[in-house]
């Protein structure tokens, strides 16, 4: 399967344009940081796409999300690093703080995304208004973006400067703003 095929079946199971729009935002990042990371840019921009393919499957039941998407996964034949990447990501299942490079972007990207969305919307949708201090400023506020999990952001510096971090995420989903009904 290729990344298309991803995001067809991502859309077989995922009827919540939300969400889609979520997935995809966290597939772009994804896909620009594998690169930085020695990841394979198809493999990581799958991994994102399909991290939350379950979600509505389980309807948010946090104790079997990730498993069933795993188990989605692998029957379409799809490799089990991907499998495993989606099973990790929640982290009732994955026992906590994984440190491979694909689990901490996961975990990053996942949470970035909704930042990034959520001050392009105080734009009036217009990630061309968003800037990187914008995203710092903004990262700073606990109660902006609430449900984002900035200590996962934080884990990424592990592996690279936030700041740097931040711009990819940024430009990652400038490039792909048509996508996510951004302008």
């Amino acid at each position: 399967m290729d990344v298309e095929g991803s995001r067809q079946l991502l859309y077989s199971y995922v009827k919540n344009e939300g969400l889609r729009r979520h997935c995809i935002a966290v597939a772009a990042i994804m896909r620009a940081l594998a690169p930085k990371m020695g990841g394979e840019p198809d493999a990581w921009e799958m991994i994102g796409i399909l991290h939350d393919i379950d979600y509505e499957l389980v309807n948010g039941d946090m104790q079997r999300h990730g498993e069933e998407g795993s188990r989605i996964i692998r029957s379409y034949g799809l490799d089990e690093k991907i499998a495993g990447a989606v099973r990790r990501h929640n982290d009732l299942l994955s026992g906590g703080q994984s440190e491979e490079a694909v689990d901490v972007a996961l975990q990053a990207s996942d949470n970035i995304s909704g930042l990034v969305i959520a001050a392009a919307a105080v734009k009036g949708g217009r990630i061309s208004e968003v800037s990187e201090s914008t995203l710092r400023k903004k990262f700073k506020e606990k109660k902006f973006a609430a449900g984002c999990r900035r200590e996962k952001i934080r884990e990424i510096s592990s592996l690279m400067e936030l700041p740097e971090f931040f711009s990819l995420a940024l430009f990652a989903i400038k490039e792909r703003k048509e996508d996510l009904g951004l302008e």
